[in-house]
């Protein structure tokens, strides 16, 4: 009764709660906080944050958010080679699996944590839906030293609401997700500068192939 309990009925209450509520601080927040980092984070509805954004963060992270059910296998495949062959680390990870992990797990890696996270991703793709999946990361994801959500980056960087921010400002946010502690929106170096072009450029396609349109209609 205990594993039905906490389990399975556990998670899926708790999903659901999310739905509607926006969830509490994270374990990598809590981190953070231990490591002496601080804390900012302002809660903006989807509605409160520029489209420029969400184009800016698909284009940078997960092309085909709309079209896939929370894996890209594609992604996944081309990783997974890579990584065989010895070369640059890199993830096949979908803003939806990204979510999942930031908003239930706890950092690090392990198979159990992976495994967690598979479930958490199918469950909030089935529950929330796109737009709230897209809501909550932009929300939660780190943007730099104890700064979290898309409000507090903005606020932090260019001095603007999440709602006012321009393409250009929009890519750099999105060009620094991939190592926020390290690279700077505000202040970027040369390889930010050539990475927010190119998803200044990207987010361009996403507009004009509607590949947003499952979060900005």
């Amino acid at each position: 009764m205990l594993v039905l309990v906490f389990g399975l009925i556990g998670p899926v209450l708790v999903t659901a709660i999310y739905r509607f509520v926006p969830p509490p601080i994270t374990w990598l927040m809590v981190q953070r906080v231990f490591e002496g980092k601080g804390f900012d984070r302002r809660w903006r509805s989807i509605d409160n944050i520029s489209p420029r954004l969400v184009r800016a963060v698909i284009a940078a992270e997960d092309a085909k958010f709309c079209e896939h059910n929370g894996f890209d296998l594609d992604a996944m495949e081309k990783a997974f080679a890579s990584n065989a062959k010895g070369k640059k680390l890199r993830g096949g990870s979908t803003i939806s699996q990204q979510t999942a992990k930031n908003i239930f797990l706890w950092p690090g890696r392990s198979y159990v944590r992976k495994g967690l996270e598979a479930y958490f991703t199918v469950l909030i793709e089935v529950i929330w839906g796109k737009p709230r999946i897209m809501e909550v990361y932009l929300n939660s994801v780190e943007w730099g030293p104890g700064i979290y959500g898309a409000e507090a980056a903005a606020q932090k960087n260019f001095r603007v609401g999440a709602d006012q921010l321009s393409p250009a400002q929009a890519a750099r946010l999105a060009a620094i997700l991939p190592s926020p502690l390290k690279w700077q929106a505000a202040q970027p170096g040369p390889y930010v500068k050539r990475r927010s072009g190119k998803i200044t450029r990207a987010a361009g396609t996403i507009n004009r192939q509607g590949m947003a349109s499952c979060v900005l209609g």
